[in-house]
């Protein structure tokens, strides 16, 4: 029996979804990424969820793409669309480390709230490569002059400045993150279903609209890059925890 990649409890309406690989840091498998898409299309058929929380195991929310087991070229613009088409609010609660890919999975959702030790980094270009399609939902919801820093450097930076550029909702700073979710949860069971369903449909309508019409480029275009001499020294380099030619 396979274990389970994604754990789930449910409290008062609020189904929280875990990722559980905590030896990959929660990168994005294969299995990961159909197990977590699977899971959000059942939250989106039972009427008994109001929101979904999506948290992690171990000191990483989620590295990005597994890159001994990448998921099929499909999953990720899948898995982000199935974030956005919910039904219902999905809110991040991320107690670590996020890096490349799992902005992407930050981006998709609805409401962030990250501690203050929580850090960051778009470390795609360290490696040869271009964070693509994850670009797609941070685009409309992130400072553009900060984006670009951070994803022309893949400098790591701290919730409090995640928080000042958008790509979070809210640092807990040195407060208890549940404590400080606690009052976000409570005003989503107290929103009528219906209400949160057709006002997430407003809030998403222009991320959702790009991420359909360019996901298949944007794929095709890191598919490239993966392929290319540059990714290849820059995935070895990295597997061997050493730094790449270009360093200067």
């Amino acid at each position: 029996m396979t274990t389970a990649l994604v754990g789930r409890t449910r409290v008062r309406g609020i189904e929280t979804l875990v990722l559980d690989s905590p030896a990959t840091r929660n990168a994005l498998s294969r299995a990961l990424a159909s197990e977590l898409t699977d899971a959000l299309g059942e939250c989106d058929k039972d009427d008994a969820v109001r929101a979904v929380v999506l948290t992690h195991t171990g000191n990483t929310f989620s590295a990005g793409a597994d890159l001994k087991d990448p998921p099929p070229p499909h999953a990720v613009p899948g898995l982000l669309q199935r974030i956005l088409e919910l039904g219902k609010p999905v809110v991040a609660r991320v107690a670590g480390h996020v890096r490349a890919g799992g902005l992407g999975v930050l981006g998709a959702c609805d409401i962030a709230f990250a501690s203050g030790t929580s850090t960051f980094a778009f470390t795609e270009v360290r490696i040869g490569v271009a964070p693509a399609v994850i670009s797609l939902p941070l685009l409309p919801r992130v400072d553009p002059r900060a984006l670009a820093r951070y994803c022309l450097t893949g400098e790591t930076f701290g919730a409090a400045e995640a928080a000042r550029i958008g790509l979070v909702t809210q640092s807990a700073g040195d407060a208890d993150l549940d404590e400080a979710l606690a009052p976000v949860l409570d005003g989503l069971r107290r929103a009528a279903p219906k209400a949160l369903a057709r006002t997430k449909e407003l809030l998403t309508a222009r991320v959702l609209e790009a991420l359909v019409e360019d996901a298949g480029e944007l794929t095709r275009l890191s598919a490239s890059l993966f392929a290319a001499p540059d990714a290849r020294e820059g995935l070895t380099a990295f597997l061997e925890r050493r730094d790449p030619p270009w360093v200067l």
